[in-house]
């Protein structure tokens, strides 16, 4: 019989170890926390499964005002105002769709002929629908801005390895739409104040560049429909322009589905015609390639263009490694 309880410890434990260590000394703490305190774990164990996730149980803890790191504050805001905490855990989502990760995701989408039409799969306010809109720059010291000139959203990216793709530019993307369950207002100040939340305290420079990013989705006609892969996907391949490439593209989401809606919604990607950008933690999808062993919380996720990977990253996409494999033809 599974003990709810260890796998909550485990969960949090790998947090502990494989994210937030060396990034977030103060999430860091309140992963193992939970692991040592048994009471602790239980009352989380009582949460669906889904929402027993560290992120968002600790950026709930937050936006209650319970101080990071501290173990007391963190005992205090479980079990001593659990009703107050559970409802914030059922009602929110972790939907931050970090727009750093378009640092990453700018080299796959320079692969593909252009003009493009971007899908995004679970969307949230669209911040990884606009990479066109921001201005990178690299640690090799590639700078890319938008064809109208530099951005107030200026994303850095280390890369640790590998050579980017020459004469690196953000794509003509001619008509963009996103999917959904729960659409986000990037105007919304009850939106921008959960966003911003869900940053890791340390990561002052993230929040300052979301609040930005958000500002430019609010400038931009995005839309976002609210609806699932199932339903939602092919009405919006069925209204791409003609003679534009299109391009389903998904972020930190697939990891949110069990692992047969994992092969489903794959599939589905994959017999769509599309061109398929996928920004994945380790094993979430078959890739067509091996890749280097993981050595630590910089190379975590795999950035893959139609399930070739071309780069692992950190999660936040602020570093990441090049890999030399075959590229996809246009």
């Amino acid at each position: 019989m599974v003990n709810v309880g260890e796998q909550v410890a485990a969960v949090y434990a790998q947090f502990a170890d494989r994210q937030a260590r060396g990034s977030s000394p103060s999430l860091e703490s309140w992963a193992r926390t939970v692991v040592e305190d048994p009471e602790v774990r239980i009352r989380l164990a009582e949460l669906p499964e889904g929402k027993r996730q560290p992120n968002l149980v600790f950026a709930c803890l937050r936006w209650h005002g319970a101080r990071p790191g501290d173990a007391d504050s963190l005992r205090d805001g479980v079990l001593g105002h659990w009703d107050r905490l559970r409802t914030t855990i059922l009602k929110r989502s972790t939907q931050t769709n970090e727009p750093a990760r378009c640092a990453v995701l700018l080299p796959l989408m320079h692969q593909i002929s252009g003009p493009i039409a971007l899908i995004e799969i679970g969307a949230a306010a669209g911040l990884c629908l606009i990479p066109d809109h921001y201005s990178y720059r690299y640690s090799d010291s590639t700078i890319v801005h938008p064809p109208t000139g530099p951005s107030p959203v200026v994303i850095g990216c280390q890369v640790t390895a590998g050579t980017l793709p020459p004469q690196l530019a953000t794509p003509d993307i001619v008509w963009r739409a996103g999917l959904d369950l729960n659409p986000l207002n990037a105007s919304d100040p009850d939106t921008a104040a959960w966003l911003t939340t869900l940053i890791w305290p340390e990561h002052d420079e993230r929040r300052t560049r979301l609040l930005a990013a958000l500002d430019a989705a609010a400038n931009v006609s995005i839309r976002i429909d609210r609806a699932d892969l199932r339903n939602g996907l092919a009405a919006l391949l069925a209204e791409v322009p003609s003679g534009v490439t299109a391009v389903i593209q998904h972020s930190a989401t697939l990891a949110y589905l069990s692992a047969e809606d994992r092969r489903r919604t794959s599939a589905i990607i994959a017999d769509s015609g599309a061109r398929w950008i996928s920004f994945e933690s380790r094993d979430v999808i078959a890739l067509t390639a091996a890749i280097p062993e993981s050595s630590g919380p910089r190379d975590l996720f795999v950035a893959a263009l139609d399930r070739t990977p071309q780069a692992t990253a950190s999660g936040h996409g602020d570093t990441m490694a090049v890999l030399d494999v075959p590229k996809p033809t246009t």
